[in-house]
């Protein structure tokens, strides 16, 4: 059953904690029992758990978690009135075993987003599952991979791995999640394949990162939803990555999707292409990251549309305050909505898409650590983002002028960010796919200020 859409008041602040619009107490209990978890992760965990039970760098088990209180306010957000809403943000618990040195590993991450973003986060131009405007809750069991990875080659970092379970394709960026801001770009459907049941095999040669994998097309429809067994190994992707010298990395990629926005098949295909460059310095306090993707709609061997984007970010920390800036320039479909105009069809129809627009979002953001003590941190922030939206298709069944009151959009957020062993981190590569090898945090990301 879909979600009720809310009226609209321009100043009234709105928690989205509850499971739906009018979820009751038990909705409410079972946010806390969420806090409560990850507070007792923050707090009571220990930063790396070796197999004999001793603190260590690279231990046996390493266990983080975060969440990330967030009030947004956008003018205007739609009809030509703002809205204000608070919400819990990604709430995640992430766990890594590593019993035998990257011999066999497990890693998981349980998001539950489900709970506190059922209605979706105000998030200008950002669409997809279903969600439009808004941006969708992840599912519960966002990845649970298991890597197998041999080393070899001396002094040089060379080896090979294989890895299977849930978790992301071998194609694109990092996860947004992993990267500086809370609000999610517009081309993260366009830019990365998550949560799917992967097949992945990578060879790494000095410089040189080769992956290619396989997996099924369909994405989640709900934070429930689990792939299709029918549609397992119906999709792949490679991608091959480049590391010139330590700090930077240059990848390309490409994937074939069939048919993921119906799960059972039968809708259109994906042929999607991505290139960046990624750089970031030893010290962790400075980020920059140039991409560009391309996604393109197919009806057999007829191409229907085409969506392309380009995205540049920036981060850099001095002491206990970091500041970052992205600019993105992506072309989004714009879908047919539902009675609730923040959600499509699932699946989409053959006539769904009524026009094409381009968004450029300017987002700054400024943070700052009030506590950093060994792996907790306390990081409040303030993002502001200004959007321009035009369409790209004339005639076109979709004038966003006229739609959101504006052709012009504005977002205020601010919150706070609280973290465990969450520094050091990337999201999205397995394996020997990792740019370089890290015994600190939840093996190999950036988080911090992040």
């Amino acid at each position: 059953m879909r979600d009720r859409p809310a009226s609209h008041f321009p100043i009234k602040l709105r928690i989205n904690l509850k499971a739906s619009y009018r979820g009751g107490a038990g909705s409410i209990r079972d946010n806390i029992k969420i806090a409560l978890i990850l507070g007792g992760c923050l707090f009571a965990i220990p930063r790396s758990v070796s197999a004999q039970g001793h603190e260590s760098d690279g231990g046996f088990l390493q266990i983080g978690a975060q969440a990330i209180g967030v009030a947004t306010r956008e003018s205007p957000a739609i009809h030509s009135q703002d809205l204000t809403e608070g919400y819990l943000s990604q709430p995640v618990i992430m766990a890594r075993i590593d019993p035998w040195k990257d011999l066999l590993t497990l890693t998981s991450t349980l998001d539950f987003e489900g709970y506190t973003l059922k209605r979706g986060e105000l998030n200008a131009g950002i669409y997809g599952e279903g969600y439009i405007d808004r941006r969708h809750p992840h599912t519960y069991l966002h990845e649970l991979i298991l890597s197998s990875t041999k080393i070899f080659g001396g002094q040089h970092f060379s080896g090979i791995s294989g890895t299977i379970g849930k978790g992301f394709a071998p194609f694109g960026t990092d996860d947004p999640m992993s990267r500086p801001f809370e609000k999610y770009p517009v081309n993260h459907h366009l830019s990365q394949i998550p949560e799917r049941v992967v097949a992945i095999g990578a060879l790494r040669v000095r410089g040189w990162i080769f992956e290619l994998g396989s997996f099924n097309g369909d994405e989640p429809t709900a934070p429930g939803d689990t792939p299709n067994r029918d549609r397992y190994w119906d999709s792949w992707s490679g991608r091959v990555t480049s590391l010139p010298w330590p700090q930077g990395e240059i990848q390309t990629s490409y994937a074939r999707v069939k048919s993921p926005e119906n799960p059972d098949g039968g809708g259109a295909d994906q042929r999607k292409q991505s290139a960046s460059f990624r750089l970031e310095d030893l010290q962790h306090t400075g980020y920059a990251l140039f991409e560009w993707s391309r996604t393109g709609q197919y009806s057999g061997s007829t191409q229907s549309f085409t969506f392309t984007s380009l995205l540049a970010e920036t981060w850099a920390k001095y002491d206990r305050v970091n500041g970052a800036l992205r600019i993105e320039f992506t072309e989004r479909p714009d879908e047919q909505r539902t009675t609730d105009e923040f959600r499509t069809s699932v699946p989409p129809t053959d006539l769904s898409i009524a026009g094409r627009s381009r968004w450029t979002i300017i987002t700054a953001r400024l943070a700052g650590s009030l506590i950093h003590a060994r792996e907790f941190l306390v990081e409040p922030f303030v993002e502001v983002a200004r959007a321009d939206v035009s369409p790209t298709l004339q005639p076109t069944g979709f004038d966003p002028a006229q739609f959101y009151g504006s052709s012009r959009i504005w977002s205020v957020s601010v919150g706070a960010k609280l973290a465990f062993n969450m520094s050091h981190m990337r999201m999205g590569r397995y394996g020997v796919a990792t740019s370089r090898r890290s015994n600190a945090g939840m093996a190999g990301m950036n988080m911090e200020g992040m």
